[in-house]
């Protein structure tokens, strides 16, 4: 029996799955769990990143700790980036995407380069402030000289990838949420990367899902789609052609698979976004802001801060409002899904993909003041978290409305994977909202989706399709 080692890597923290094949089902053991930080660095919100490598590393020697490994994969979030000198050597900050300073990027782009229409049918990927066109636009006009100094673009797991072997290798599907890739062709759009004053020879040759990267104490590194919702997506255990997908974590992803992209003026208008699979696919889904609404509130609750060395007074005005807040109390996510449960449903209904949610000194605050144009502001933290929960429900029922416009389909299910797929009162306002039946797992989707793409490598299955029963078996 072959054991291979999965590297997921969210927004707060990351885990070292190992996962085996037994009677025809995947297996999954955890053996390692690490902290995923942010740090206040030159101005901006940054990943710490070396302390990030290090994390994975402990991670991938505890599991060879067990026994033999056949192969690692890693997987992170999607659009940040480090650029690497000719030398091999870091010259810029893994700045996270978070961070303000995309702020007017995708308007002097609209202005000076192409239209987001145009952008748009070229790229496939939807607006929003932290994609990395808007970065390096960014970064272009903060320090130029990093850009004149760069000779290689890597994303944040290719980075840890050649921290791990000492070598380059660029991945498809993390790469297409830069906005920078011709979604047809599934490769760099160049004449684009070209009209924007960035110097094409950092963006290197894209390999696909499965490929080799290297050895790291002489286990195999393979890519896997190291964007998270690309292997989340593989681990969807979807009945029919009919069944919306929701990736729930920090953010949650709503969409379908596609065999081509969509670039629609309808598709724009419904902001959809075209973003690269394994084995040719796409993901035509939504990006909503999803469970980080419910993971700041309760950072503030419990007095702990998204990035060491940025302070805010806003969250303890906030939280002088609410009338049952106990200091000193330790809130888990049960508390808070219990106390909304508890509150009454007369919540106001908020746009959760407003701006103002994307990075707030205070998301207590933000959710008050934006439940206040409705006329009910929550004064306590059940009253809070219920405007959250239904306001999250009622944005993915919006999502599969428009999705269905788009696509001409109708949809019958919901399967929603991930962590926050554990969330049962937010399935069932999920399952109220939009009408349709929702199935909840499995929990660890990101995980098994990497652990897909190795195990077809490895010649554990043949294809998706034999690996998918293996997940429901």
């Amino acid at each position: 029996m072959k054991n291979y080692l999965a590297v997921d890597i969210g927004a707060s923290s990351g885990r070292a799955i190992i996962g085996n094949v037994k009677d025809g089902k995947i297996v999954l053991e955890e053996v390692f769990r690490f902290e995923n930080s942010q740090v206040r660095l030159n101005g901006h919100d940054c990943w710490d990143i070396d302390r990030l490598v290090e994390s994975v590393k402990a991670g991938i020697d505890a599991a060879i700790a067990k026994g033999p490994v056949e192969s690692i994969g890693i997987d992170t979030w999607g659009v940040d980036f480090v650029l690497l000198d000719e030398k091999g050597e870091r010259c810029s900050d893994a700045v996270a995407y978070r961070d303000e300073r995309t702020k007017g990027a995708d308007a002097e782009i609209e202005r000076d380069v192409m239209s987001f229409t145009e952008l748009y049918a070229r790229t496939g990927i939807q607006k929003t402030s932290f994609n990395t066109i808007y970065q390096l636009w960014a970064l272009k006009k903060e320090h130029p000289e990093q850009l004149q100094k760069a000779a290689h673009f890597l994303t944040v797991p290719e980075y840890i990838n050649y921290r791990l072997t000492g070598n380059i290798v660029h991945e498809y599907t993390d790469s297409s949420t830069t906005a920078l890739l011709d979604a047809a062709k599934k490769d760099w759009d160049y004449e684009l990367i070209e009209r924007l004053s960035l110097p094409r020879k950092i963006f290197g040759k894209l390999e696909m899902p499965g490929a080799a990267v290297g050895e790291y104490k002489g286990v195999k590194v393979i890519l896997p789609a190291m964007h998270d919702t690309g292997s989340a997506y593989l681990a969807v255990p979807a009945r029919d052609s009919r069944a919306v997908y929701i990736s729930s974590g920090t953010w949650s992803l709503l969409g379908v698979e596609n065999d081509r992209p969509i670039t629609s003026d309808a598709a724009q208008a419904a902001n959809f976004t075209n973003e690269g699979g394994a084995w040719g696919r796409y993901r035509f889904l939504r990006n909503i802001m999803g469970l980080w609404m419910i993971q700041s509130i309760r950072r503030e609750l419990n007095g702990t801060s998204y990035v060491a060395g940025r302070e805010s007074n806003e969250t303890a005005e906030a939280l002088a409002f609410m009338s049952d807040w106990q200091n000193g109390k330790k809130y888990s996510f049960a508390d808070l899904e219990m106390a909304a449960r508890a509150a009454d449903s007369n919540a106001a209904v908020i746009d959760v993909n407003d701006q103002r949610f994307l990075n707030p000194n205070s998301m207590i605050g933000e959710v008050m003041k934006a439940a206040a144009t409705e006329g009910r502001v929550p004064k306590t933290v059940g009253e809070l978290m219920q405007c959250v929960y239904r306001s999250l429900a009622e944005c993915y029922a919006e999502a599969i409305r428009n999705l269905s416009e788009v696509t001409g389909k109708t949809y019958t299910s919901v399967n929603i994977v991930g962590g926050g797929s554990q969330d049962k009162y937010l399935n069932s306002l999920t399952a109220d909202a939009t009408g349709l039946e929702v199935f909840a797992g499995p929990t660890e989707g990101t995980a098994i989706g990497n652990l897909i793409v190795q195990m077809v490598a490895g010649g554990e299955f043949g294809s998706l399709e034999e690996a998918r029963k293996a997940i429901v078996r």
